[in-house]
């Protein structure tokens, strides 16, 4: 697969990496553990070196199938984690609330280490803007922990153009995660500029919609309250998702020219925004991996490009992508 670099410090990945959330659980059932190392393990051999997780996923429990999974190609791959979140380390449980207090900062990144099985994290992304605590103060503790050696590349994720702004002239930024996709397109207000601006690689999380744009879920698609957190999202309301239906309809001419599927055209239409842009596509199914990875050979001509701005400029997104608490703690 080619690679892409993030940020201007060199951090060279594959040109789409893998987001390991949902292999510990978050959209359905927990799955088998040794079917997502070994899902891990293929993943590296088709090419891909950049993987994603965060303390919060489990909470822990990623870190520590991610760390496992990789540990036998330390130096081959680049992984990315994230702090912020308040969590009681003896019940394993978030407190609901995020913490990016220095202090803080400085004794969760040992346990990530420790998880991940590390010497240093390669990207740490401060995982939600803390409003108690400056910008200034998270960007210092990081620049401290990459002179200590524990980290190497800072992030941030959901971050605004100017918080982001005050950060970098702290602490460059590598680069900047927030959700984007055919149907959340707010990045491109303002954090795009600022990343273009700065030389900050966006990393999209969420680039097929939490599987709505592989045309897979649909107004009659039921989502467990207990165990998916789709349940709790208005965009995913079979109301919204009967009217959203037309942003995969919109792809559907494209995908038959191109032999594609609607996820892949959906990747394939990120990757061709910008050259820093790495999408984390996550999935728990072989076949979706290699439906993903195989975006990466997808062009679109700028025919193509105009065709799908021309119609998804025609359509009005409905639904949030969060519920109200959720979007509160977004920094965008």
């Amino acid at each position: 697969m080619d690679k892409r670099t993030l940020g201007t410090g060199g951090l060279e990945v594959s040109a789409i990496g893998l987001g390991c959330m949902s292999m510990t659980g978050g959209y359905s059932d927990k799955p088998d553990r040794k079917e997502m190392i070994s899902l891990i393990h293929t993943a590296v051999d088709r090419g891909v070196t950049f993987f994603d997780t965060a303390e919060i996923y489990g909470p822990y429990a990623n870190e520590e199938l991610v760390g496992e999974a990789l540990a036998p190609y330390e130096g081959q791959v680049v992984i990315a984690t994230k702090f912020g979140w308040d969590i009681d380390p003896v019940e394993r449980k978030p407190r609901g609330r995020v913490t990016s207090r220095p202090e803080v900062i400085k004794q969760v990144v040992d346990g990530s280490l420790q998880r991940l099985g590390v010497d240093a994290i390669d990207l740490y992304y401060q995982h939600r803007v803390d409003p108690d605590v400056p910008i200034e103060d998270v960007a210092g503790t990081v620049k401290e922990l990459i002179a200590a050696g524990k980290v190497k590349h800072f992030g941030m994720s959901e971050a605004a153009a100017g918080t982001i702004r005050r950060a970098h002239a702290v602490q460059p930024v590598t680069a900047v995660q927030s959700e984007y996709s055919l149907w959340w397109r707010r990045p491109e207000e303002e954090v795009l500029a600022a990343c273009e601006d700065l030389g900050i690689g966006f990393v999209p999380f969420s680039p097929l919609g939490k599987g709505f744009l592989t045309g897979t879920v649909s107004a009659s698609t039921n989502f467990d309250p207990t165990n998916d957190i789709r349940s709790t999202i208005p965009r995913f309301s079979p109301e919204a998702l009967q009217h959203n239906q037309a942003v995969v309809d919109l792809l559907a001419s494209i995908v038959q020219r191109k032999g594609a599927t609607p996820g892949q055209i959906a990747l394939a239409w990120l990757l061709a925004q910008k050259p820093w842009i790495v999408p984390i596509p996550g999935t728990r199914r072989l076949h979706r991996l290699e439906e993903n990875m195989g975006a990466a050979d997808i062009e679109l001509s700028a025919e193509e490009l105009a065709e799908i701005e021309e119609a998804a400029s025609k359509i009005q997104v409905q639904g949030g992508r969060y519920n109200e608490a959720g979007e509160r703690m977004t920094n965008l």
